[in-house]
């Protein structure tokens, strides 16, 4: 009679290794940049045989691609629920601020970054990244339209191509802050937004006593 434990063990070691091999790649993302995050840096970092890079993935190419999933999939759970209890656009701004300094405490945002970086020399990458930040498109939609759908604002301009804006702005900053090292410039616009936020609540107001 086989136990059913016993079946289960190679399984189970095998989904550890892919998750300590993804975390590894997390880290070296973070701490080595694109550049270094070689099988032998991972594989390193997770104190296993770099073969099972391949044996697990297919190519360090996979792994990273894997390991940018990981770190989005984490994200859009924990922002998503954040979302759900947004409900003025200055609350909409507060989540926003708290979405980037997230993500550059946490490191995140360097695993993007990073790979984003790799793109430019990586042939094929380029289009596996961009398919990997469309839904953050989907995000910001969500959000605007979560604060604005009962606005006539929403008639005038495309929540769609605002929302795209939106996410090349917030890339195009947590570049920069990453680069520099230096997050200031970027909060400083943040506020700025936090002023302005009133400003759109109390327009949609007024379109909507004028309509």
């Amino acid at each position: 009679m086989v136990r059913t434990g016993s079946a289960r063990r190679p399984a189970e070691r095998s989904a550890d290794t892919r998750r300590a091999l993804v975390a590894a790649a997390c880290d070296v993302l973070r701490t080595e940049g694109f550049a270094g995050a070689t099988a032998r840096a991972i594989a390193g970092r997770a104190e296993c045989n770099q073969g099972l890079v391949f044996y697990h993935f297919g190519s360090v190419m996979n792994l990273l691609l894997a390991a940018l999933d990981e770190v989005s999939a984490r994200r859009r759970d924990r922002y998503e629920a954040a979302l759900e209890s947004v409900e003025t656009t200055s609350e909409l701004v507060a989540l926003a601020i708290q979405v980037f300094s997230e993500d550059l405490d946490s490191g995140d945002a360097a695993v993007l970054v990073e790979m984003i970086a790799g793109a430019a020399s990586t042939p094929g990458l380029g289009a596996a990244v961009k398919e990997r930040i469309a839904p953050w498109n989907d995000f910001a939609v969500a959000a605007l339209e979560s604060v604005l759908g009962r606005s006539p604002i929403l008639q005038v301009v495309d929540s769609a191509e605002v929302a795209h804006a939106v996410v090349a702005l917030y890339l195009g900053l947590e570049l920069l802050s990453h680069l520099d090292g230096d997050r200031a410039p970027a909060m400083a616009l943040f506020s700025q937004a936090r002023r302005l936020a009133p400003i759109v609540e109390l327009l949609g107001g007024q379109l909507k006593e004028e309509r």
